[in-house]
């Protein structure tokens, strides 16, 4: 498996890990956030991260659409790779694959 291939099935599987979503309270002056729970008498604070939801889905949109681009570059290359033009089709290969590049680069956009 060709290594973005690999790096594009580990996000994969590390993304669909990634699914829990927790509803909490934020203070609009000190930003303390909070999240209702029966407390049993041994809660300790602990410092943790959070992403905003709304952020979170924008990055995960632009991170699709981003996944798609190298993927059509991908066929691409794959098609460059393994192209081999007839004696005398250089010429007509290499601007039938520059032609098919530039649809693509300009779809991506």
């Amino acid at each position: 498996m060709p290594a973005l291939s690999r790096q594009i099935a580990l996000f994969r599987s590390e993304r669909a890990e990634m699914t829990d979503y927790v509803t909490a309270w934020r203070c609009i002056g000190c930003g303390r956030i909070d999240t209702p729970a029966p407390c049993i008498g041994i809660c300790q604070d602990e410092k943790v991260e959070f992403v905003d939801a709304a952020d979170h889905r924008h990055v995960l949109a632009r991170l699709q659409l981003e996944q798609q681009r190298a993927e059509a570059l991908v066929v691409l290359v794959r098609k460059l790779a393994h192209t081999k033009p007839l004696n005398g089709q250089w010429q007509r290969s290499f601007l039938a694959l520059q032609d098919e590049a530039l649809r693509t680069l300009s779809a991506a956009e």
